[in-house]
């Protein structure tokens, strides 16, 4: 497909460029260490993949069992596979070989269970350390390559951490040598650890102590501040990277984040803008923040109740954003900078249910609720898939997010993890 990089409408590429500057560092090539990728933006640099698939699918490569129930994604790093799940005993992290998803080392976690069973965090790898959250707010840090346990917090007993009724669900942050987690709450709403320690390096809070939402935090740098912003159970909030001071706010109000039944997206930053999304009838929004000396502001572009997303993700394409439309399965395109929205899938195709979206080689690689996976053309002509296939056996609701990367398609699907050759 065709990237357009109008910097004076969007300004994608000042955005795109400073976003890869900042994240650079917590990267290694070829890999997809933590949830929705390198930069959080469920977009995969892969070329080279196959344009149609078989009418069965793609040439199934490999397909490990024995990770238990959970709705955990994989990160990919260091030529070793990592997800979560639970088994009789605990929630577990498992680390899998490429080759064949043997399974390496298993490490305990927490508490099985939850109101969902299972765990949702996907594991965050960095170095010779992977970090993962449990269900129940079990933070642990392990060795990537062992899984000997490192370090260990929990997000309750620690930080009177306040999570919302479906438990813990974010990935963790690391950036450079910050992990930055939610435990929510009014002692901690977000807090800055020591990765190689656990020490606690500052805690922020908001005014009301919001409770943790269902979102992963990510990194911004905006007129020279490097900030965090997480989406929160009373709205999107951003803390300053050095000292964990509040910033600012958005959406904390009933029409748009407040009081929802759950807010779950990860927020997408694009230099100065952001875009923040949640189900439930809520709506999609976009900001644009700037400073007047010690003050900041996050001042609203747009909000658009047809761009709610419940938990399969949006993405940031070029000058579109595509995402599900709530849990409806039926996929949606949006101009980014006005929120227009340029279509909608009608009744195409069999996939139903809530869509998890990723992006790769001009395509959009959606996996539905009812465990169909579509290739979809990443254009704002029309919804048109070019094939699709069923995950064999799948269990519903099949909601972990796909993973695109070194020429293989990775589907989680409760005790199963599936690799498909998608390389031309």
């Amino acid at each position: 497909m065709n990237w357009s990089f109008n910097a004076v409408r969007s300004g994608f590429a000042a955005g795109l460029a400073c976003y890869f500057v900042v994240t650079a560092s917590n990267v290694w090539s070829g890999d997809w260490p933590q949830f929705r990728g390198p930069h959080r933006d469920g977009l995969s640099t892969e070329t080279g993949l196959l344009q149609r698939w078989p009418q069965k699918g793609p040439r199934l490569a490999w397909k490990a069992s024995g990770v238990g129930e959970g709705y955990s994604s994989v990160a990919i790093a260091h030529e070793h596979v990592y997800t979560m799940g639970d088994l009789a005993d605990a929630a577990y992290v498992f680390c899998l070989h490429p080759k064949d998803g043997a399974i390496k080392w298993s490490a305990k976690v927490g508490e099985t269970g939850g109101n969902y069973k299972g765990p949702r965090c996907t594991p965050t790898v960095d170095g010779p350390h992977v970090y993962a959250i449990g269900q129940f707010g079990d933070l642990v840090c392990l060795e990537s390559a062992t899984g000997h346990e490192v370090w260990r917090k929990n997000l309750p007993n620690d930080f009177q951490g306040e999570a919302g009724p479906w438990n813990y669900t974010e990935s963790v942050l690391i950036d450079g040598n910050t992990l930055v987690c939610t435990p929510g709450g009014k002692e901690a709403t977000l807090v800055a650890l020591n990765k190689g320690n656990g020490d606690v390096l500052w805690k922020g809070t908001t005014p009301d102590g919001d409770p943790a939402g269902y979102a992963s935090p990510v990194v911004a740098v905006i007129d020279g501040t490097r900030m965090y912003v997480q989406l929160l159970a009373g709205g999107a909030a951003a803390f300053d990277a050095k000292e964990g001071r509040l910033l600012w706010r958005y959406g904390t109000d009933t029409d748009h984040f407040k009081d929802n039944t759950a807010n779950v997206p990860t927020p997408i930053v694009q230099g100065n803008r952001i875009f923040f999304s949640a189900g439930y009838g809520r709506g999609g929004g976009l900001v644009e923040v700037t400073r007047q000396g010690d003050e900041w502001n996050a001042e609203e572009i747009y909000f658009n109740k047809s761009l709610n997303n419940k938990h399969g993700g949006v993405i940031w394409v070029g000058d579109y954003l595509y995402g599900d439309h709530d849990s409806s399965g039926r996929p949606f395109c949006a101009e980014a900078i006005t929120g227009k929205t340029v279509w909608r899938k009608g009744r195409d195709g069999d996939g139903t249910g809530s869509m998890a979206i990723t992006y790769a080689d001009g395509h959009l690689y959606c996996r539905y609720e009812n465990g169909i996976v579509s290739l979809v053309p990443a254009v704002p002509t029309g919804y048109q898939e070019t094939s699709s296939f069923k995950i064999p056996d799948g269990t519903e609701p099949s909601w972990p997010h796909p993973v695109v990367l070194d020429g293989k398609l990775y589907l989680r699907d409760q005790n199963v993890v599936w690799c498909y050759n998608i390389a031309k």
